[in-house]
């Protein structure tokens, strides 16, 4: 069962998201014997940044963004990035595929589905861009499926909310890859942080917030406030890993170490649009 109150831990997690779950996890199949302690300042875990309404629900693969392959100036592409982004996805889908098969997971259709993705482009210019980029790329092993075409008719039976009513001069094309998928981020850590409070010297601390953080001989002393009670407690730990999205940065310049330097932040607003009505949201399956 989990442990709490440990003051004296192997890791520190803070922050309840993807990141800090996922993290933990590794860390726990590795070593079980770790003692290791996870604290987030709002009343659950994935309220924030891994919320399925807060994030583009992805499984980045590199499938069909754009800015991974970038044209230089003499015309080439560059597909690299693309490529470690498309590994980086597998071996994601390998480690929960694991977890699977130890039983202690749950099911994987309440996080990941299979969804097309696809690039679509207007202008003479950028179809002859994603032309050359789909010429490219296929002769890789990870995007051999993708599928380029400048078909009107194609296209609208890929996007057929997209090319309602459009114009037939036009200059459009679009690649289609079957095997992209559709992730719920927050789905998926509620279900790490489940595997994680089932497990031994391991403990969930919700409504807790760090409000101090020094380097001592042992690793790193941490103050850790309950926001409910207002009660403080001291931990010492050999490691912390700051998971907190936002919230990471002053505590990264907390800690003092010169790797801090540097990094700054700015508050960026977005606006998702919603449609709630299934008759629409079923005309379009891509991404």
């Amino acid at each position: 069962m989990a442990q709490d109150n440990q003051a004296q831990l192997d890791v520190l997690l803070v922050g309840a998201g993807i990141m800090s779950s996922t993290l933990a996890v590794m860390l726990k199949e590795l070593d079980p014997s770790l003692r290791l302690e996870l604290v987030e300042q709002m009343e659950d875990g994935a309220m924030e940044s891994s919320n399925p309404w807060k994030n583009a629900g992805t499984g980045h693969a590199g499938l069909c963004e754009l800015n991974y392959t970038p044209e230089a100036e003499d015309g080439s592409i560059d597909i690299k990035k693309a490529i470690n982004i498309n590994a980086m996805f597998e071996e994601s889908k390998q480690f929960w595929a694991h977890l699977l098969e130890t039983g202690t997971f749950g099911d994987p259709d309440t996080f990941i589905h299979s969804v097309p993705h696809l690039s679509f482009v207007q202008g003479e210019d950028n179809v002859a861009f994603l032309k050359k980029r789909a010429d490219i790329m296929q002769q890789h092993h990870a995007f051999k499926d993708m599928q380029f075409t400048t078909d009107k008719s194609v296209i609208a039976e890929w996007l057929p909310l997209m090319m309602a009513e459009r114009k037939d001069d036009e200059s459009m094309a679009a690649t289609h890859i079957a095997n992209g998928t559709d992730v719920n981020f927050g789905a998926l850590t509620r279900q790490l942080l489940s595997y994680l409070s089932k497990q031994d010297n391991c403990s969930l601390h919700y409504k807790s917030k760090v409000v101090g953080l020094k380097r001592v001989a042992a690793g790193w002393q941490v103050s850790i406030k309950n926001l409910a009670t207002g009660q403080r407690r001291e931990v010492t730990s050999r490691f912390v890993f700051l998971g907190a999205g936002g919230a990471a940065l002053p505590l990264l310049q907390m800690s003092g170490i010169p790797e801090g330097k540097g990094y700054g932040g700015f508050p960026v607003s977005g606006q998702w649009l919603r449609c709630d009505k299934p008759e629409v949201v079923e005309q379009h399956q891509a991404k």
